[in-house]
């Protein structure tokens, strides 16, 4: 099944963005996984304000994982996240499971600069 994380880590330390990245990498390797790629997209301000951990924080650095893995395996990887204290938000998304629907999927997630439904047209 092909899964997409996408977290929000304390902004500050980009060593910190690459450990939590590398260590939910290296669960998905461990299970027999696949990590079809990162995207790294920067440090963002919030849509309000979140209290995470004792904290209260406006900016958060986002990055995207994209994975294949079973079930059990991205269980794993938001327990993991969910401890981790410099973890501000994080949701995993499922995209498929068939290989028709996610054969085609690349690794990397563009950023969209759109900000209108017009801009689609």
């Amino acid at each position: 099944m092909l899964y997409e994380l996408i977290a929000i880590v304390r902004p500050g330390s980009l060593h910190e963005v690459r450990e939590i990245a590398r260590n939910a990498g290296i669960q998905v390797l461990r299970s027999g996984g696949v990590v079809r790629g990162y995207t790294n997209w920067g440090v963002f301000m919030l849509p309000k304000p979140t209290t995470k951990h004792q904290a209260r924080y406006n900016e958060g650095h986002h990055f995207i994982m994209r994975f294949d893995a079973s079930g059990p395996v991205q269980t794993s990887i938001r327990r993991t996240l969910s401890l981790d204290p410099r973890m501000i938000r994080f949701s995993v998304v499922k995209l498929g499971d068939k290989l028709e629907e996610v054969g085609d999927i690349s690794g990397q997630v563009q950023w969209n600069n759109r900000r209108n439904l017009s801009d689609l047209v």
